[in-house]
């Protein structure tokens, strides 16, 4: 039985919030019974090659889980540190733009300061902050 394929097969149709690239334990346990249910009787499959797919398995979703919480610690982390930059005057990396802080607005790809006078500043690198 081709496991790779039903995995892909899987991961090919979202199902509900859940990412298409993870898999949980739910679907890991259908691809097991399906294997062992599919295995050629005269050359069954050892119990240990079970167990090691398991901690594979275990293992991957635990990385993955270990991202999720880096990336919402990274996020916590810009975001405190973009409101310092309330109330600072910050000037743009060619000089043209040059305001107080009023606001900052964080994306995904960076954060934008707002100035008074409703000008907008990416912070990015080569911009003054005083």
């Amino acid at each position: 039985m081709n496991v790779a394929a039903l995995t892909s097969a899987s991961q090919a149709s979202p199902t509900s919030a859940k990412s298409a690239a993870t898999v949980d334990y739910e679907s890991f346990l259908k691809l097991l019974v399906a294997q062992m249910k599919n295995q050629d009787p005269t050359a069954p499959m050892e119990s240990t090659e079970y167990v090691a797919q398991l901690a594979t398995f275990s293992q991957v979703e635990q990385q993955v889980q270990m991202n999720k919480k880096l990336d919402d610690i990274l996020q916590a982390s810009a975001l405190s540190q973009a409101s310092g930059l309330i109330g600072r005057e910050v000037v743009s990396h060619d000089g043209s733009v040059t305001g107080t802080v009023k606001e900052i607005k964080l994306y995904s790809d960076g954060v934008v300061a707002v100035l008074e006078s409703g000008g907008q500043i990416p912070i990015l690198p080569g911009v003054t902050i005083r």
